[in-house]
């Protein structure tokens, strides 16, 4: 469980036959929990606790990995480095090409990102959710261009930036996309990241009364 954010995030995830064992932890798990969480769930769990838990609408997602990382050669890496000197730059791009997207200043800081600029406005960014070299793995996540700079090739820039640093310092570069984004997905395909796992993303609530508020 993960409490950086409002409602806390649970994730269970497991082997498909082993799908109905976690939902039984998962409901065992009840009275711990808050009353109220997201969860990124293996398919098939919503559904199996939908009759003991509320369940919120579920959204499909695949887990990527990049695993032909000889592709990013295809791919003119272009962006520098940003710093927390960006922030209010970065957080004026997400607003305007990816609103609601889940980002904390603490990113930043943290992992690398990379930005491309044109005519001095930032335009394209990529980013990480977690980066640590210490377990060899990096999350890749906040990728987004300016809706006017769309389609130009510029997110395949600064990812190809992004991973050429990354897969410097760690051995698992991966990330998650919902599955009918059928651009990213193809964007990610081009730059040698294939589907490794499905999840499901939505709201767990109204515990029976018993779980901790």
């Amino acid at each position: 469980m993960f409490h950086g954010v409002v409602p806390a995030t649970v994730v269970a995830l497991a082997r498909p036959e082993r799908v109905g064992a976690l939902a039984e932890v998962l409901v065992g798990a009840a009275p711990v929990l808050p009353a109220r969480v997201h969860a990124h769930l293996s398919p098939g769990v919503a559904a199996a606790v939908g009759g003991v838990v509320r369940v919120g609408p579920v959204v499909a997602h695949r887990r990527l990995a990049l695993t032909d990382p000889g592709r990013l050669a295809g791919v003119r890496p272009e962006g520098v480095a940003l710093t927390v000197a960006d922030l209010p730059e970065l957080v004026a791009l997400y607003a305007v090409a990816y609103p609601g997207n889940w980002f904390d200043p603490g990113m930043l800081a943290a992992g690398p990102y990379v930005g491309l600029r044109r005519g001095g406005e930032l335009v394209a960014v990529a980013g990480v959710h977690v980066w640590s070299p210490g377990y060899g793995v990096a999350a890749v996540g906040n990728v987004a261009t300016h809706p006017r700079w769309r389609g130009r090739g510029l997110a395949a820039a600064v990812l190809a930036r992004l991973c050429g640093r990354l897969r410097a310092s760690v051995g698992h570069v991966v990330l998650n996309v919902r599955a009918d984004n059928a651009v990213a997905l193809r964007l990610y395909g081009r730059l040698g990241f294939t589907v490794v796992a499905g999840y499901e993303e939505t709201t767990l609530s109204a515990w029976g009364g018993s779980a901790a508020g």
